[in-house]
């Protein structure tokens, strides 16, 4: 049998958005725990920025993008979850997800339901089980109740927009900043019951206005150095700081020791892949994210598409916080 190609975003060293070349490259069959899949759809997030640039160094030539959703094409020995012709969706290790076509480890795809497209599927995966971990699994210590305050930076992003919808279905009073007017704006459309302008407000005195000087539960703080030491402030006792990316930069080394006067508070660094480590992990937060889409509670909002030999605008735009929602890749 002839091997297949698949037009791919290669990466041969770290650099900017020029660093990205579209190639074709083989296709073979998929080997025992993989899968190969035509993508209709790919996902652009944060992360890939991250692998691009060398913020998070791989090894080289590198293949980029974290998420797709497509059609099953082939199944090797011992996957049992999928078979040949299923709508299937993922976020996944390793990288390599900018491509049409790829043979990758079957354990994190998920079979997409029929009532999700694959615009949404490819979309939805890395944001929003990352919003599923944030707000079901990485809690504060006394847990979070309706009617509770969390904050949440980048309110207006992939991510954000997820999370303030799903805080909303969840009771929670979601304090979501972002950058400019129309974020703003864009956040309480979608569930945030109160939203900062950080560029013109100082977030941290802003929410503890808003909870009558007793501060947050929880922050959840993705744009990492420019946002990090104020998020801190906005805890009350107890409180837990999840950082759980670095879009201004990474936060600079801290001693633990501030943690203590600051209100004895927790720090994690998460990180979704730890969360999807398994099959039963990641089917279970996979079920809890198609069900609050397919009940329509979640909308999942597709702002920018481009062409995958565009994908270096794409990371312009994205790095450049011209992107609202969620942007697709389409091969």
């Amino acid at each position: 049998m002839s091997t297949q190609t698949s037009a791919t975003v290669r990466v041969e060293q770290h650099g900017g958005a020029d660093a990205m070349h579209l190639v074709d490259l083989p296709v073979g069959e998929p080997g025992p725990g993989e899968i190969r899949i035509r993508h209709h759809a790919c996902g652009l997030n944060y992360i890939d920025v991250y692998q691009r640039s060398g913020i998070y160094p791989l090894p080289m030539p590198l293949s980029l993008g974290m998420e797709a959703a497509g059609v099953v094409e082939a199944v090797g020995e011992g996957v049992a979850h999928l078979k040949v012709g299923d709508r299937a969706a993922y976020a996944s290790n390793p990288p390599g997800s900018y491509c049409s076509l790829r043979v990758m480890p079957a354990k994190t795809v998920c079979k997409l339901p029929d009532a999700i497209s694959f615009e949404t599927g490819a979309a939805m995966m890395l944001k929003g089980l990352t919003a599923q971990y944030l707000l079901k699994k990485t809690l504060p210590q006394e847990g979070l109740q309706a009617g509770d305050f969390v904050l949440f930076h980048a309110a207006a992003g992939g991510v954000g927009l997820i999370a303030c919808q799903w805080a909303k279905a969840l009771g929670l009073q979601l304090i979501g900043t972002a950058g400019s007017d129309e974020k703003c704006a864009l956040a309480l459309a979608n569930g945030a019951a109160f939203a900062v302008n950080y560029s013109k407000e100082d977030f941290a005195a802003r929410v503890k206005e808003i909870t009558g000087g007793k501060g947050v539960k929880v922050v959840y703080d993705s744009v990492g150095k420019d946002t990090f030491e104020k998020s801190l402030d906005c805890l009350r006792p107890f409180g837990l700081m999840a950082s759980f990316g670095n879009a201004s930069g990474p936060v600079a080394p801290m001693a633990p020791g501030i943690l203590g006067p600051k209100g004895s508070l927790y720090l994690t660094r998460a990180t979704l892949f730890t969360h999807i480590a398994t099959r039963e992990s990641t089917q279970a937060m996979a079920d809890d994210l198609f069900s609050m889409v397919t009940s329509g509670k979640v909308k999942i909002h597709i702002d920018q598409r481009y062409a995958l030999k565009d994908v270096a605008q794409a990371h312009r735009d994205l790095e450049a916080r011209k992107t609202t929602g969620c942007s697709v890749l389409l091969p």
